[in-house]
């Protein structure tokens, strides 16, 4: 760890003078934190104790699963710096969610931009449905199951109740997998076929079913059955 404080770097190498200067796209993950954090502790500067919180917490994805709680654990951050970071992940959900209002949901890589950050930090798995109306934009979403992390056992009358009780013109299921992998399971493919006989039976379009995963390693981060071709 360095033994310099921030305003002791030379002005070109202070995250906040290179923020301002270059935006927040020239800055490293841990220099980001490091803004939020303001200041680190005896022996360890700002940088250092986010590039220590992202190795406790093994990365952004970690981080954001952490509790106020787990946060304020790590020695350098405390109560207050914990509940900042919290607040940060939470507007970037927020923000994620607005940029999606009035965007038709066409693609998994749209439900990925609105429900990706939020469902990656998940740790159990969760079910939610997605009601679109004709323009298939979202009218909202409802979780309607939540489990442990291995499986997911929702049944397709509850999957379908949102949409009948808010009369629905199409849906989209999105489930989350907190291992990282949205490889879909035995489970995930004998449900999706149900969902697809059931979406037929009800009259209500079953646009895709969509299982969502970390995105670490630059691999894809959404399983998509419609665009496997199941449904």
């Amino acid at each position: 760890m360095s033994s310099l404080k921030i305003n002791e770097l030379p002005a070109d190498e202070r995250p906040r003078e290179r923020l301002a200067a270059h935006g927040a796209a020239a800055l490293s993950d841990s220099e980001l934190i490091a803004i939020l954090l303001r200041t680190g502790m005896v022996g360890a500067n700002a940088v250092d104790v986010a590039r220590h919180l992202l190795t406790e917490f093994g990365n952004l994805n970690g981080l954001a699963r952490a509790t106020v709680t787990e946060l304020a654990r790590v020695k350098g951050v405390g109560p207050a710096k914990a509940v900042q970071l919290a607040a940060a992940f939470g507007l970037a959900t927020r923000l994620a969610r607005e940029n999606l209002t009035d965007r038709p949901v066409e693609t998994p890589a749209l439900v990925w931009e609105r429900f990706g950050a939020e469902m990656r930090a998940l740790p159990v798995e969760s079910l939610r449905v997605l009601l679109l109306d004709t323009k298939l934009k979202l009218v909202r979403s409802e979780e309607v199951f939540r489990g442990s992390v291995n499986e997911c056992l929702a049944h397709p009358r509850e999957i379908f109740r949102p949409a009948l009780a808010h009369s629905a013109y199409a849906i989209i299921i999105v489930h989350n997998h907190p291992s990282g992998d949205p490889t879909p399971s035995v489970a995930d493919q004998r449900l999706t076929t149900r969902l697809r006989e059931a979406a037929e039976l009800l009259q209500i379009r079953l646009i895709d079913h969509i299982i969502l995963g970390s995105g670490d390693g630059g691999h894809q981060p959404w399983f998509s059955f419609r665009e496997a071709g199941v449904l």
